[in-house]
């Protein structure tokens, strides 16, 4: 049927639009809110893909789009809202795609942008969101606008970049220095000047003082919005700005890693104008309902809050690092940790690992109680009010595979700085599907080797064993989707002196849900009388225990092995 053509025709299609189009758009748009206010962020669980590590289609040992894509029936059964793939733009792979030569690409090596709209289309029909690693410090120095502000002092993008004079002949602007080893300024002979980079020397830092490269990363966001990314993960934002007097910074006692002085970043590092830049990214993320990630690595509490900003206008998800950095087994640590950010007046987001940082199995592990601890951790984030991101093989307790010889390290970082810092090769090994060649994730020899664990750590295995890692995950992950005390209870700390035991409880409207988990390689006898939090005479009601849990109704006789995990739902009267 065609269109109206008469004036009166298109007069009653005129009033039909106007009449419906609202209903038509609310119903074609994602909801930004539930019925109670609750936004699709903080129910989601979050999931980080190395794309290099977690599935390879072509066979030539790197993993590509369409490898995730094929493992998202896996990621839907599992548990996963959204996945945050790490930097997957054209790059030189210096530092492994944090170095970006195209904003609106992909690179060769991972697809075209068509694999992504597949990729995007079919997470769509899972329910599954994509977030995009969004690296806003720095480009490459491949990167045209690169390339076009060193070619002289006029050119259109010099001022895109921070270039300066040095103090005299071979002396860099200032004492700065970058915190992948030795000086952060590198001369460009061309032009007769130094440009600062803060990582690599071939990752230039970007002039964000420049409304031009303001206005330009804006609209890269943008871009990829509209083309159905539900936001970004916002890398190392703590470093947009620098002061631009540039004074040297403090110098500290002792050599790094590196061998160069130890330094505070005191003029090149989390000064007041990030908040700025935050705030203008989050009003064009609010255009689309989308939720900005930020890497912020602060050091307590009063900073973590800065990056929600003053009136939440800001991060809606700084990650938690200090929870991360909490690397031993501590019931008063952990506990004190999670009180301090679930008073931060922010949404909680809590990280166990990532792809810079040695996998949780190895941090917490014991060489004894492995299984056992890992199960305890999964049970520790993913049971907090907040929103938990996982880092690929953490449900399968993949371990890091450190290389052992300088000339097998990939890492630039581990090669700079051998042998006292190895780099980050160890926790970026490919994905484990199966006990086949290469772990099941190509037949081809693999970009990283992987650890000879893959034999019984692996998905294939772990899916026909009722007490694997895995299945505890997808157990854990399918409580937390179902219960609404996990999604939005507040959180109450319980037996707060007890230096083994972590427990609390999770509480929204009339569900509460009980949380114990014995952090300590001994068995523990404890018991709860939750008469103070308003449950008389309450009932336990188990939904998951693991390790070696046994309780009573009443709550009275709780009994706890090694590593031990005890969830129960509490109800006001008898167990139905």
């Amino acid at each position: 049927m065609g269109w109206p053509r008469g004036r009166g025709d298109r007069l009653i299609l005129w009033l039909i639009c106007a009449v419906f189009a609202p209903a038509l758009l609310a119903f074609a748009a994602p909801q930004a809110v539930d019925s109670e206010g609750h936004q699709w962020w903080q129910h989601a669980v979050f999931y980080e893909i190395y794309p290099r590590s977690y599935a390879d289609t072509n066979e030539d040992g790197i993993g590509d789009l369409n490898g995730i894509t094929s493992k998202l029936d896996y990621l839907e059964q599992l548990g996963v809202d959204a996945i945050w793939i790490s930097p997957c733009f054209p790059s030189p792979q210096v530092d492994f795609g944090y170095d970006v030569s195209d904003y609106e690409n992909i690179d060769p090596m991972y697809g075209t942008l068509a694999d992504f709209d597949r990729l995007a289309a079919e997470a769509k029909k899972r329910n599954i969101r994509i977030i995009l690693d969004f690296v806003i410090n720095h480009t490459s120095d491949r990167h045209p606008w690169f390339i076009d502000s060193r070619s002289s002092r006029e050119a259109a993008h010099r001022n895109w970049y921070i270039y300066r004079d040095g103090k005299g002949p071979g002396q860099p602007p200032n004492n700065w220095q970058s915190t992948f080893g030795h000086s952060a300024w590198q001369f460009d002979p061309k032009t007769d000047q130094y440009y600062y980079h803060y990582f690599y020397m071939q990752q230039p830092d970007l002039n964000w003082r420049n409304a031009q490269v303001k206005s330009a990363m804006f609209d890269v966001s943008r871009w990829w919005y509209k083309r159905g990314v539900a936001g970004f993960r916002l890398d190392a934002v703590d470093t947009l700005f620098e002061d631009p007097a540039l004074r040297d910074n403090p110098i500290l006692p002792g050599t790094n890693k590196y061998g160069d002085p130890n330094m505070e970043d005191k003029y090149n590092k989390k000064l007041p104008e990030v908040h700025q830049v935050l705030r203008g990214l989050r009003q064009v993320a609010d255009e689309y309902q989308a939720v900005l990630i930020g890497e912020a690595y602060t050091e307590n509490i009063d900073e973590l809050r800065q990056y929600y900003g003053t009136h939440n206008n800001e991060l809606q998800m700084p990650m938690d690092f200090m929870f991360m950095k909490v690397d031993k087994l501590s019931a008063p640590e952990f506990r004190k940790q999670i009180a301090a950010v679930d008073t931060a007046g922010g949404w909680p987001v809590y990280v166990l690992g990532n792809h810079d940082n040695p996998r949780s199995y190895v941090r917490y592990g014991d060489g004894q109680h492995d299984e056992a601890i890992a199960k305890l951790m999964a049970a520790l984030y993913l049971t907090l009010r907040g929103t938990p991101i996982m880092y690929y093989g953490e449900e399968i307790g993949m371990t890091n595979n450190d290389p052992q010889r300088k000339e097998d390290v990939k890492d630039p970082i581990g090669i700079t700085g051998w042998p006292q810092e190895k780099g980050r090769d160890g926790e970026r090994t490919p994905m484990q599907w199966s006990s086949t060649i290469n772990a099941g994730f190509s037949r081809a020899r693999p970009w990283l080797p992987v650890p000879d664990s893959y034999k019984t750590h692996n998905v294939a295995t772990e899916l026909a064993q009722n007490d694997s890692v895995l299945q505890f995950y997808r157990k854990i992950l399918a409580l937390r989707h179902q219960n609404p005390a996990l999604l939005d209870g507040e959180y109450i700390p319980l037996k707060q002196d007890d230096p083994s035991i972590l427990s609390y409880l999770r509480k929204y409207k009339d569900q509460t849900v009980l949380v114990v988990l014995n952090m300590s390689s001994e068995p523990h006898k404890s018991s709860f009388d939750l008469r103070p939090q308003g449950l008389p005479s309450a009932k336990a009601k188990t939904l998951v225990t693991a390790n070696g849990a046994e309780a009573g109704p009443d709550l009275s006789h709780l009994s706890l092995e090694a590593f031990a995990i005890y969830i129960a739902e509490i109800l006001p009267g008898e167990v139905q």
